[in-house]
């Protein structure tokens, strides 16, 4: 037929197996996959690159990025959200959750401001089909924010709400546990001196104390019978990962220790990590290292967090580096965190499902994104 796309003499990774061959892709989904070259004049030899599944991103924080590229700059918004869906789409993300901040901690009110901004322009770009990459939204709540309730109820029938994540950022706990880490991070942002610091820290560890247990019972009320996946973050403690699961948290956002990592493996939940954690060799935040997990066997899924381009690396080296065999070292971008939220019709290439593709070249110590389709057309 006039519309197959055809690719060939491509390194395919299949689910099992990659496969030195042949691609169809017929109205927007993979037809076949075959061994071998393809003799049809209209097929694109692709020179042996890897051909892999349209990568599957659950958090990203790189919109927020585009609303500020610089301190004290706002750029327009509709302009930023465009951006950002450009980047992810060169990166070989096909879908993207779009992770925005109900409520927030320390100084980081812009926040509240980038919150209607990011619901506004995901809408506009759906409805104008303006967009590259199939995006929905991922609501993280802030529960000692005492406004984040009020800012979430409205949103619950956002139609590309997949997934909500409950967060705390309390100094002295989960992410910020070492208080010096946390102190390194505020000064120069919200505070100047260390009576602002500690009088920071005593406003952030009253607000949880008055505010973190009633505001997640009321979302899980709320969230009764709604289809949103639930997630934790950044728990340090099994006892943090017990809390998760007693919310119906399926997946675990960055856990900071192994301790923690290896109780939410016990409950079933699927594991995330930041993927420039793996590329930069440690946490920023002087938490556990995404390499340790997988030398745990730890490690479900990678977040490219605030670095679009770090999940296609972060596979890279998985196969690379720790001598993964490919099919497995993709599963963490692609058909892992795809199967978390449901989405069943992508993140491995296998006939009848979606022809979301990555062409992927090795050039140097990096991968590089050579062509992008999503559903079979081409967007990068």
């Amino acid at each position: 037929m006039i519309d197959d796309l055809v690719l060939t003499n491509a390194r395919i990774v299949a689910v099992d197996a990659v496969i030195a061959g042949t691609l169809v892709v017929r109205g927007g989904k993979v037809a076949e996959i075959a061994a071998g070259p393809s003799r049809l004049p209209d097929a694109v030899d692709v020179g042996g690159d890897w051909l892999l599944p349209g990568l599957v991103e659950l958090h990203t924080d790189n919109l927020e990025r585009q609303f500020s590229p610089r301190v004290g700059v706002r750029w327009p918004a509709d302009a930023a959200m465009l951006a950002h869906d450009a980047q992810v789409a060169a990166a070989g993300i096909t879908t993207v959750g779009d992770a925005v901040c109900v409520g927030f901690y320390g100084g980081k009110s812009e926040r509240l401001e980038y919150l209607g901004l990011s619901i506004e322009v995901l809408r506009r770009a759906q409805a104008a089909r303006a967009l590259k990459a199939d995006h929905f939204l991922h609501l993280r709540l802030e529960i000692v924010d005492p406004h984040m309730l009020g800012l979430f109820e409205p949103l619950m029938t956002e139609p590309s709400l997949r997934l909500v994540s409950f967060m705390d950022h309390t100094p002295g706990q989960r992410q910020w546990h070492d208080i010096d880490k946390f102190r390194s991070f505020s000064f120069g942002r919200d505070v100047s001196s260390e009576e602002e610091f500690q009088a920071l820290v005593a406003r952030r560890v009253q607000d949880q104390r008055e505010h973190a247990d009633r505001q997640r019972a009321d979302v899980l009320r709320l969230l009764e019978g709604h289809p949103a996946v639930r997630a934790s973050h950044d728990d340090t403690t099994p006892e943090h990962v017990a809390q998760a699961q007693a919310c119906g948290c399926t997946i675990a956002e960055f856990p900071t220790t192994i301790a923690a990592a290896e109780a939410a493996r016990a409950a079933g939940m699927g594991v995330v990590m930041g993927a420039p954690n793996l590329v930069i060799g440690g946490s920023h935040s002087g938490n556990v290292s995404a390499a340790e997990l997988v030398q745990h066997g730890l490690l479900d899924v990678f977040s490219s967090d605030y670095v679009p381009a770090s999940l296609l690396h972060a596979a890279f080296l998985l196969h690379e580096g720790f001598g993964i065999p490919m099919p497995e070292a993709i599963a963490p971008v692609t058909r892992t965190p795809a199967d978390l939220v449901g989405m069943a019709d992508r993140g491995r290439l296998a006939p009848g499902l979606r022809a979301d593709l990555v062409r992927v070249r090795e050039v140097g110590t990096a991968p590089t994104v050579v062509a992008v389709w999503r559903e079979g057309q081409r967007i990068a």
